[in-house]
């Protein structure tokens, strides 16, 4: 991942829908959920549902499948996965005891406490 499209994600997150948006979707894996219901759960239009679900694909962050007559959206974890590891990347410098407080804090929650909210 390159400086681009991390800001092209990160911008797409730094939307309160998409962020919504984009949060259901990783709460919803791996089932995903059609446009439309995704429209009814967030109050929001379908239409503007629309675009801002295009957003979110644009910068690698959801990916939507066809099934019938319907569109339905994941997430796309190796993509947010992608995103998270650039920020990461030589976080500590070296020094562990900087990057350890922030994965004292995921590992509880990727590990089912917390995990659905």
């Amino acid at each position: 991942m390159d400086n681009s499209q991390a800001i092209l994600a990160l911008a797409a997150l730094a939307q309160p829908t998409r962020l919504d948006t984009f949060r259901l979707l990783v709460r919803c894996e791996p089932e995903g959920v059609p446009a439309g219901e995704l429209a009814k759960l967030l109050a929001v239009p379908q239409n503007t549902m629309s675009a801002h679900l295009a957003v979110l694909s644009r910068a690698g962050l959801i990916i939507g499948e066809r099934q019938s007559r319907s569109i339905i959206y994941r997430a796309d974890l190796a993509g947010f996965r992608a995103v998270i590891a650039f920020l990461l990347k030589d976080c500590c410098g070296g020094r562990a005891d900087l990057c350890a407080p922030l994965i004292e804090e995921l590992v509880p929650r990727c590990a089912g406490e917390g995990a659905r909210r």
